[in-house]
């Protein structure tokens, strides 16, 4: 693959991570995205325990968690009334894997 390609595969790549990048951008999310980290990723934490860790509103956190729930960034899973949430490890972070490994191919190539 030539330059030109590899560059415009990175374009397509940055419209694909676009919304993931916005979403992860922000300070608050990032700091919400860490207190999920830090549980179990099995059970997830539940909006409460997230609002205590953060020392964010219960609101702020729904509002975030939402943005990052309709992104694909965290999922939510229901037990009767209560709603756990935890890191969605597949698709939209693998978009950002893949973004930064066809810039690292790009400049190993082209650059180095």
């Amino acid at each position: 693959m030539d330059k030109k390609e590899q560059i415009k595969m990175i374009q397509e790549d940055f419209k694909n991570a676009q919304s993931t990048l916005t979403a992860i951008g922000d300070e608050t999310r990032q700091i919400i995205l860490l207190v999920l980290m830090e549980s179990d990723c099995k059970s997830g934490m539940r909006v409460g325990e997230i609002t205590a860790k953060t020392h964010l509103s219960r609101p702020a956190v729904s509002h975030q968690l939402k943005i990052l729930k309709d992104i694909g960034i965290v999922r939510m899973r229901k037990e009767g009334a209560k709603n756990y949430y935890y890191i969605n490890v597949s698709t939209k972070l693998n978009i950002l894997k893949k973004l930064v490994l066809d810039i690292e191919h790009l400049i190993k190539e082209f650059y180095v």
